[in-house]
């Protein structure tokens, strides 16, 4: 397993996978990604930034994760200070084809790593209220419950924040 920053030429293996999560992800009830986001040009705008990680496993891509510092302004609904530097995972998906590895949680630690480099100790994340999967996640990774709350950009669902401080 190696996880290493994302590259263009990596847009099409992932959107590859994403358009396999989709529909698993919907299956379960879960509405927060659909054909229209995440897309390519998500994935490239990370990958400009240089915040797109990806998990690969025996040359395929295995996992995704935005490491980013991008706030949403619906996160000071559940008391968040959003002047405060934070590390913000964004847009994390295990292909169906590699779950149960724990690729979700070696984005997560690569996230905080990321955090430790910057010299940020405040992890933040969201997840669809109905994403059992990650919601039993982040508890075990130490993060907890902040709240929950809309997104513009995603009208009628809701998501629960999750914040961890790192020592």
């Amino acid at each position: 397993m190696l996880i290493r920053l994302a590259m263009l030429t990596d847009v099409p293996r992932i959107m590859q996978m994403i358009d396999e999560v989709v529909p698993a992800m919907r299956l379960s009830g879960n509405f927060q990604w659909d054909h229209n986001y995440p897309n390519a040009e998500v994935f490239e705008k990370d990958i400009e930034k240089q915040q797109l990680w990806i998990a690969e496993d025996g040359g395929a891509v295995a996992g995704v994760a935005a490491i980013t510092t991008d706030q949403e302004p619906e996160y000071a609904n559940v008391g968040w200070d959003l002047s405060e530097q934070a590390i913000v995972i964004h847009r994390l998906a295990v292909s169906i084809h590699h779950r149960g590895k724990g690729i979700a949680e070696k984005l997560m630690q690569q996230a905080e790593q990321v955090g430790r480099e910057r010299g940020t100790t405040v992890m933040r994340i969201d997840t669809n209220s109905t994403n059992k999967a990650t919601r039993q996640l982040f508890p075990k990774l130490g993060y907890e419950y902040a709240g929950e709350i809309g997104l513009a950009f995603r009208p009628n669902l809701r998501f629960y924040c999750y914040e961890k401080r790192l020592d």
